[in-house]
Order: structure tokens, then sequence, then C-alpha cells
């Protein structure tokens, strides 16, 4: 009797298993991947998605198809791709919702630091805090001393619940100790649309749809939400500067995989977002839309982690405090 045949066979499957998978490791993408996008086609979301989806494809030498699934503040899409096929062929990009899901989803299906596989940063976007028109305050000093004096008259817009709008509005609220009536819409054009029609009165909103109007004169403008001025605004202070210490508010983008992907997928793509990233027609973009790119450190699976985790400690006790639930 051959006691050794068992053992002999074992190694051998597991030398096959083993050789199987560095042999689809080597093939890795071997047809299109999809990128699903948590928001509407045309979004600013979905512009930076679709843009880096062009340059990705060049460099994972398949199409990197977009996908787009609406609804619940992102929810649905994280939801979707937490329970995909771990294979490496569907990833998700999404921004500050990540972190305020678990505030204002508490009956969440996923785990936003334990169902997925963390890839990589792509992306910041300034905020900034605008007013209709015509109202008083020509400045952010102004600004303070209206808001405090007129908090309850004032009409505070967003983008609906989880929009990073109705973050920084929320954060704008307990940085002034003000109480504004909060009116929701559905998404930044909307909401935009009222603050030009002087429906409302302000409007804390990202550079890629307020630029235009700021260079037009469309809208009060009192300065942006990122710690250190903007290279789209070199002018413009920021509300850090103006007397709201430390306020920092931007609309950040990280890309994700489901839970269990494998190690050698997630490092492909990671690559090959390093290198989209630099490309001249991705910078380009973004410049236009006043995005800014984030540094090499931060381009990595374990920063965005990192990142996610802080944001979540940031903004669940502001959530809270709002009275913020959506379930």
């Amino acid at each position: 009797m051959d006691f050794h045949r068992p053992f002999n066979i074992t190694l051998s499957v597991l030398a096959l298993s083993l050789a199987s998978a560095a042999a689809q490791a080597a093939d890795y993408p071997s047809r299109p991947i999809t990128l699903v996008v948590p928001f509407a086609a045309g979004g600013p979301t979905d512009v930076v998605a679709r843009t880096l989806g062009l340059e990705l494809g060049k460099e994972l030498g398949q199409p990197v198809v977009v996908e787009n699934r609406t609804g619940a503040g992102g929810t649905v899409a994280a939801n979707y791709v937490a329970h995909a096929t771990p294979d490496g062929y569907t990833y998700f990009i999404h921004h500050n919702g990540m972190a305020t899901a678990t505030a204002l989803y508490p009956n969440l299906k996923f785990d936003p630091l334990k169902s997925f596989e963390y890839v990589g940063e792509v992306v910041d976007v300034p905020m900034t805090l605008l007013g209709r028109k015509n109202l008083p305050p020509n400045n952010m000093a102004e600004f303070i001393q209206y808001a405090r004096a007129n908090a309850d008259k004032i009409n505070l817009a967003n983008a609906g619940p989880g929009a990073v709008s109705q973050l920084c509005g929320s954060l704008l609220q307990q940085a002034l100790g003000v109480k504004f009536t909060t009116i929701p819409y559905q998404g930044t054009g909307p909401a935009m649309s009222a603050l030009l029609g002087e429906q409302v009165d302000v409007l804390c909103d990202q550079t890629t749809q307020t630029i235009p109007h700021i260079q037009a004169g469309n809208v009060k403008f009192y300065g942006v939400t990122t710690l250190e001025r903007i290279s789209k605004l070199p002018d413009a202070p920021t509300l850090n500067e103006q007397g709201l210490k430390g306020f920092e508010v931007k609309v950040w983008h990280g890309i994700y995989a489901p839970a269990g992907t494998p190690a050698p997928a997630i490092a492909t793509f990671n690559q090959a977002l390093k290198t989209a990233l630099k490309s001249p027609a991705f910078t380009s973009k973004m410049a236009d839309l006043g995005a800014e790119i984030v540094s090499e450190d931060r381009q990595t699976p374990e920063s965005l982690k990192k990142w996610v985790k802080s944001e979540i400690d940031k903004w669940t006790p502001v959530l809270k405090a709002e009275g913020m639930n959506v379930n």
C-alpha cells in the first residue's frame, strides 16, 4: 500500500491551484471592467468617473464601463457592489457619502469599513459658500454678523440628505452657533437654480458647479471651504482664514471593490489608477472643473481606508447633532 499517494495528490492539487491562480493574475484583466457610479449621469461624480474610466481602460487594456446605480445617497450602488462577485471586474467610485452612510442609514446591509477592498483616492473638489445675489452681506465678516442676527430668517439649500452640500451647511451652522431653515432639493442642479432664482438665501456647493456663477457675478461669494486657497480661485479667501478656524469641507472621491477581490487584481487596478491620474487628458479635465488630483501618498488602499475612518469619526457626531437619520 502506498501511504504517500494521498499526500502526493494533495500537493499536486495545490500546485495546480497555485498555477491556475498565477495564470489568472497574469491574464487579468481579460474582459471589460465595470465602474459603478452611485449618482446620475452628467453629475460631478459621473464626470470624474467617465473621464477616469477612459484613461484606466488605456492602462488596463480593457474597456472600463461606467454603470450608474442611483438612489438613497449612494447606498443603493454601495450595497450592490458590496454583494457583487469579488472577481476584480466590479469597482465602485464614491465620495463623502461612504463615510456618512452609517450615520444617515442605520439599517445598512453593508459595512463601509468591512464590505470592501480599498483601492485609492482620486480627486478632491473644494466647496464654496454662496449667497443669493441680493443677500445683504458682501463679505464673510458681514455674513457671520448677519447670520447670527437673522438665523431664523435664512433659508439654507442643499442637494438632499447625505449630500456634501448638506454636510457643509450643517458644519457651517454649528460653527456659527445658529440654526437656519434647511431646504433639501433633489440634487445640486435644482439647489443652485433655487439660489439663482432667489428662492433661497445660502448654498454651499462644489467648484465644479459654482465657479461659472462666481465669475459671472450671479451670486454673492463668501469663500472656499478648504484650509488653503485653491488654484482655480487664487484670490478667494478661505472660511478658515476669515474667522471659522479649522473649517474644512471638500468632496473627495475614492475607489473600492467587493471584499474578497484578489489582491493581485487590486494591485493591478491601483497601478493603473496611479498612471491614469497623471495623464494629460485627466489632469486637464479636472483642472477645468476645479478638482484637485490627490498626492501619490493618498492614492493607496491604506491611505483611503484611514481617511474614510477619520471621516466617519468626523461626520457622525455632526449628523447626529443635526438629527439626521433617513431610516
